[in-house]
Formats: structure tokens, C-alpha cells, sequence
């Protein structure tokens, strides 16, 4: 993967629009308000912000492999002995995770606040 410093000056994300015709057609999509009918222009500052706008976090360029991933992982989910050994190493593997620590973890460290007791 090429960091995102040294992409920066040489991105175009027209370059990924025009050579990747599922991508193109996704974004002519919600930019055409197939995904709004009732809303029309809703998501047509996301597709600028993606084509016009520069693509600032590279989603463009992420989207091919993206697929290929998505497509991996629906091949694995089609073999339930695959897909539950998977699971729990996951899982296992997973350590001292939890949303209530890491919440409290970030208002230590992050923004300087402590807890409030109720």
C-alpha cells in the first residue's frame, strides 16, 4: 500500500471513476437520486465531495479492494465450518477489547474528562 502522503500529489479519483465501470455506475447512481427519490440532491455532496472535490480519505481507490475483500468473506460465510472456526479465533484472539473500556480509555486519554457516577 502506497502511504497516503506520497499519493496525495499524484491522486485523481476520475482516474478510478473512468477505470472501473461498477464504480462509475454506483456513483451515477446516487448521484442520479436512484437511492433518493423523494430527497432529490441528498447525496449528491458525497459523489462531488468523492469526483470534485479531491476524494480527501482515497474511498475511491480503497473500492477495488474493497470488492475483492467483500467477495473473500462471502465465499467464506458459504462454508459454515469455515466461517464459525473463523468466528471464535476472532473472537479469542480478540484480548481485553470492550466498548465500555475503550469509551473510558478515550475520555481519559482523549479528552481529559473522568466519569460521573449515577
Amino acid at each position: 500500500m502506497i502511504p497516503s502522503t506520497a499519493l496525495r500529489p499524484r491522486y485523481d479519483p476520475w482516474e478510478h471513476y473512468r477505470s472501473n465501470p461498477e464504480l462509475a455506475r454506483a456513483l451515477d447512481m446516487i448521484g442520479a437520486d436512484a437511492f433518493s427519490p423523494s430527497a432529490p440532491g441528498l447525496f449528491r455532496p458525497l459523489v462531488d465531495s468523492l469526483l470534485r472535490g479531491g476524494d480527501r480519505y482515497f474511498v475511491l481507490a480503497d473500492y477495488a479492494p474493497y470488492v475483492t475483500s467483500q467477495e473473500r468473506v462471502a465465499a467464506t460465510y458459504r462454508d459454515p465450518e469455515a466461517w464459525t472456526r473463523m468466528s471464535i479465533l476472532n473472537v479469542a484472539h480478540m484480548g481485553k477489547f470492550s466498548s465500555d473500556r475503550t469509551i473510558r480509555q478515550y475520555a481519559e486519554e482523549i479528552w481529559g474528562v473522568t466519569p460521573v457516577r449515577v
